[in-house]
């Protein structure tokens, strides 16, 4: 009898087990994907919305990928490729403004054609700055 029960008992430890294969209510945790390198920025250009300047910041592939909250050292390299497009954008408010669709325009608005940056926008901290949206002071462009 004690040999069955330890037989029984044996059979329910191996099936009760863990299994090596993956569970697919339980993925594994996601690696993270390497930073791609830059350039991050494509281009820019310096238009007119509703009768004041906005420059457009046109992000390339590798920017979208490697943009994203907590990728300051990329959206830094990426800030000095605008001033090297734009030198003028050097503003106050202007790399506040970018920092933050560096941070939050791939997940709020996936592939937008470009990041739209205006020198009058007032410069605000950086929670003001997250409830507008990245736009402080008025109304974000329609494109």
């Amino acid at each position: 009898m004690r040999a069955i029960l330890c037989g029984v008992l044996a059979a329910a430890a191996v099936a009760l087990a863990p299994q090596a294969s993956a569970d697919p209510f339980d993925p594994p945790e996601p690696t993270s994907q390497p930073i791609p390198p830059p350039p991050y920025v494509d281009h820019t250009r310096w238009t007119q919305w509703d009768g004041e300047s906005s420059l457009r910041v046109y992000p390339t592939w590798a920017g979208r990928r490697a943009s994203g909250l907590g990728a300051t050292q990329p959206g830094d390299e990426a800030w000095s490729e605008v001033l090297k497009l734009a030198p003028d954008a050097d503003t106050p408010g202007m790399r506040a403004q970018f920092m933050c669709h560096w941070y939050f325009a791939e997940a709020a608005a996936p592939g937008k054609t470009s990041w739209n940056l205006e020198p009058w926008r007032p410069v605000v901290d950086d929670n003001q700055m997250l409830k507008a949206r990245c736009n402080p002071g008025g109304t974000e462009e329609p494109f």
